[in-house]
């Protein structure tokens, strides 16, 4: 496991280190997001730890950079906690985000939930709803033939759902299987994730159903 932790805290820095080396990973340090893009650039790895507020690079102009040219998970990291920079980087194709200050133990948690999820085997078939085709393994996602431009989370929650087809899912189940633990009963996440994926599958958001006072179900 090849973790790359960016902050501008050495001390910070030094603690998640630890941490990965503990558990047999290997980790890789940068004090700003123009340092993570170099790193980034030069090697691969399989998360990054990014920090938000840093100088001469912030970390969500990181994240956007990084993903130019790599498609590697990313857990923000910050002070801040607001709703709007969490959906600001769940737009943006953030993986998760843990608020400061928080557990070693916590974001380590995190981290093999990310990567869990990420070697999970999809199911390789390319299944048609109308006008809304999904295809597993390219993880392409159609809308009336034209390609949608899904977050990383959103693939995840929309895959989830055809593959849980006309089950009710409560907003608890959702968060145990699609972001691999209960998100400290931080439930609101969902709806977030869900309203962002349904406008982008435009009509064809009609499939993924409220059921008042539970969750959701994905119905054709």
């Amino acid at each position: 496991m090849k973790v790359l932790i960016v902050d501008d805290e050495e001390m910070i820095r030094g603690v998640l280190k630890e941490y990965v080396e503990f558990e047999g990973g290997t980790a890789y340090e940068a004090a700003d997001g123009m340092q993570a893009v170099k790193l980034c650039r030069e090697n691969d790895f399989d998360i990054i730890l990014m920090d938000v507020m840093m100088p001469r690079l912030d970390g969500f102009s990181a994240v956007k950079e990084i993903k130019k040219i790599k498609n590697i998970p990313v857990i923000m990291l910050s002070a801040r906690g607001e709703e709007y920079d969490k959906l600001f980087g769940f737009e943006i194709g953030v993986d998760d985000y843990v608020t400061k200050p928080f557990s070693p133990k916590e974001v380590m948690a995190r981290i093999h939930a990310v990567l869990k999820r990420g070697a999970q085997d999809n199911n390789d078939d390319v299944v048609t709803f109308e006008g809304l085709t999904i295809d597993m393994v390219g993880r392409n996602v159609f809308v009336d033939g034209e390609k949608a431009e899904l977050t990383p989370k959103e693939y995840e929650i929309l895959f989830y759902f055809v593959k849980n087809k006309g089950i009710a899912l409560t907003r608890e189940k959702l968060l145990m299987d699609v972001w691999g633990f209960d998100f400290y009963g931080d439930d609101r996440t969902v709806d977030t994730h869900i309203k962002m994926l349904r406008s982008n599958l435009k009509q064809y958001r009609k499939f993924i159903v409220t059921l008042r006072g539970l969750g959701y179900k994905f119905e054709v």
